[in-house]
């Protein structure tokens, strides 16, 4: 495993990465995030009745613009065109909800920022819809599940969370 710290030049100056001599390839990440909350909360989320309105919904659309706007958040991601990216719902038992967010493009970069981003704006709107009825909330465990593609390959968390 290379140790170097790839946004860093010779004098430790930020740099974007040059991925102009990579190969354009299929890239493909999945990253989850999981929000603790109570039964009477979840029941509120599952039964559409919160107030703010379908927070799935809502969550999901936030997880995709998220994606889509990673490289304005990120300062040394690369902007990218993506070609997919869904936002999925499980509810892990009564008190859990896991966000699962797969990102795909067609580049010379991964999307793991991506899927990262998607998820983790997903759960956090999650979290302000529902703050009202429920301070108690954790956001948890945010982290890259899989990806494809690219010079490093395929990669697959032992213990990662199936979408």
């Amino acid at each position: 495993m290379n140790d170097a710290l790839s946004h860093f030049d010779d004098s430790g100056a930020s740099r974007m990465v040059d991925t102009s001599e990579k190969p354009v390839s299929l890239r493909v990440a999945r990253a989850s995030a999981r929000l603790e909350m109570k039964p009477e909360t979840l029941r509120l989320i599952r039964d559409r009745r919160i107030a703010k309105g379908d927070v799935f919904e809502v969550a999901r659309l936030a997880g995709i613009m998220a994606a889509k706007r990673t490289s304005d958040l990120i300062p040394l991601c690369h902007p990218l065109a993506l070609a997919s990216v869904s936002i999925d719902f499980t509810v892990d038992q009564e008190t859990c909800v896991r966000v699962s967010a797969t990102v795909k493009v067609h580049a010379r970069t991964g999307v793991e920022m991506e899927a990262l981003t998607a998820a983790a704006v997903a759960a956090l709107t999650i979290y302000d819809m529902v703050k009202a009825v429920d301070r108690s909330l954790v956001l948890a465990d945010v982290r890259l599940e899989e990806k494809s593609g690219g010079v490093h390959g395929d990669w697959r968390r032992d213990d990662a969370a199936d979408s």
